[in-house]
């Protein structure tokens, strides 16, 4: 079934500036149209429709996907009273004993904490095969890392870096898939300012290969 996401388009690469009352149409796993709103919903009178506030980009791209995912630990909610909800690292971490049962537990909360900052894919190698499948299982993408990332590793892309510089692909039809990001951050002025200013703890919403994979509730 085709469902068009209602909201403001940013489209890097294409048109810097927003595009306010647009729409996202995804078919399957692609992306079936961009544009006006009325326009995608005329093309398509039969389609569900979800409306978001904020502004649509592009899917994220996390450039610390060995950092986050196989040298840090996602506690479990279960463990928050002894061991807190943050990523464990350092001396905390090396206190833990640490199977590879527990990786793959560990690197399957923080691709879902992933996912809720809009992220579609990270960058790195992984050598722990049980983190790789979680990632794997996730559906996130994996891209090349050419050169070792500035910065504290982060959840946020946003962080420590221009918002633009932390998008995946252009949208259009016929491209890479249907990988976006919904964020709600007050409309007008610098999109990308916005964006950096609130970071990615402001996604409602991420859409992975056309599935609804997180939602803000």
């Amino acid at each position: 079934m085709l469902t068009i996401h209602a909201v403001d388009l940013l489209l890097p690469g294409g048109r810097e500036a927003p595009v306010p009352g647009g729409a996202v149409a995804v078919l399957g796993s692609g992306i079936a149209a961009v544009g006006p709103y009325g326009e995608v919903a005329a093309a398509h009178p039969r389609a569900r429709v979800r409306r978001w506030p904020g502004v649509l980009t592009p899917g994220l791209c996390n450039p610390y996907g060995p950092e986050l995912l196989e040298r840090a630990y996602h506690p479990d909610p279960r463990e928050a009273d002894e061991l807190g909800t943050e990523p464990l690292t350092g001396p905390a971490l090396t206190a833990l004993e640490m199977t590879d049962a527990r990786w793959g537990a560990s690197a399957r909360r923080g691709a879902q904490r992933m996912l809720a900052h809009g992220t579609v894919a990270v960058a790195g190698d992984f050598r722990r095969r049980a983190v790789l499948d979680a990632v794997t299982r996730a559906g996130l993408g994996r891209e090349e890392r050419f050169t070792e990332p500035e910065g504290r590793p982060s959840l946020d892309p946003f962080a420590g870096r221009p918002a633009a510089e932390a998008f995946l692909a252009p949208l259009g039809p016929g491209g890479a898939g249907a990988d976006f990001a919904v964020f709600d951050v007050p409309p007008g002025g610098d999109p990308f300012a916005a964006l950096h200013e609130h970071g990615a703890r402001s996604c409602v919403a991420t859409v992975l290969g056309g599935r609804l994979v997180y939602r803000r509730r």
